[in-house]
């Protein structure tokens, strides 16, 4: 495949992507809603890629198949679309990285597991302002308040930016876009897990197997959380930071005074 170059170097140049792959009705809603800000490129995996974290594939060659002008699907991980789209197609950076609309919520700690988040992780860490956004929803998904959202969000980033190594994380309800009450900028929450999760049982074939996920899962009750803000029916905004150290514990982990014995006394 050739060099991706935007039609009109002039306008904004946008990259989209998710991790619910590039067959997704989520994906379609925001990239086509997008087009309003600029010109739109589409690289997602050709497959379901929920919950592939951070993943970048390092033991096999990816490929991109076009599947319509604009729109490409590739045989790799989120990570993947957003590392080849600005390293290896793209002529110029993109203004933007947009990864969505996941078909479900990226709250709490899913931050960790999610390819949505990570794509925007991804973009982060190569220089672009980006952004993830989800549709807090199991069925009967409800994508224009996410679209509506994730087309103002952009024009706001594209006029302000974003500080250096940020990225956000965007959960909208699954309600009609009349139905918003408002937008809440968030923290994390935190999710409580109970040990059901796990679903153990056996196959027709008498061979023992296991299913993550049985369980329904809630989450602890904080106001300024990005759970809180779902239950209220808002959309939540929580900044996230590349730079994971824990800087509060930095001091009492001096005091442990670790010492390495490398042998030489």
């Amino acid at each position: 495949m050739a060099d991706f170059i935007f039609v009109k170097e002039e306008r904004l140049k946008i990259f989209v992507t998710n991790d619910d792959g590039i067959y997704s009705h989520g994906i379609r809603v925001l990239a086509e809603a997008l087009k309003e800000v600029g010109d739109v490129l589409v690289i997602a995996p050709d497959r379901e890629r929920t919950a592939a974290g951070h993943a970048l594939t390092l033991h096999k060659p990816l490929r991109l198949e076009e599947i319509e002008k604009g729109y490409f699907a590739a045989n790799g991980t989120p990570t993947d679309c957003v590392n080849l789209g600005i390293n290896g197609i793209l002529k110029t950076l993109p203004d933007i990285v947009v990864s969505g609309i996941n078909k479900g919520g990226n709250l709490g700690e899913d931050v960790t597991y999610s390819g949505t988040v990570s794509a925007a992780v991804e973009g982060t860490i190569l220089g672009v302002p980006s952004i993830a956004i989800s549709l807090v929803a199991d069925v009967d998904y409800k994508f224009e308040a996410a679209a509506s959202i994730a087309v103002k969000l952009t024009k706001i980033i594209l006029k302000k930016g974003l500080p250096k190594d940020t990225l956000l994380n965007i959960n909208v309800p699954n309600v009609t876009k009349e139905e918003i009450k408002g937008v809440k900028i968030t923290r994390l929450g935190k999710r409580i897990y109970d040990r059901n999760s796990i679903i153990e049982n056996i196959d027709p074939r008498g061979k023992r197997y296991y299913w993550i996920g049985g369980s329904r899962m809630t989450w602890e009750k904080t106001e300024d959380s990005d759970f809180a803000a779902i239950e209220e029916n808002m959309i939540s905004v929580t900044p996230l930071c590349l730079d994971l150290t824990n800087y509060a514990v930095i001091d009492d982990l001096k005091k442990w005074n670790i010492k390495f014995n490398n042998g030489n006394g």
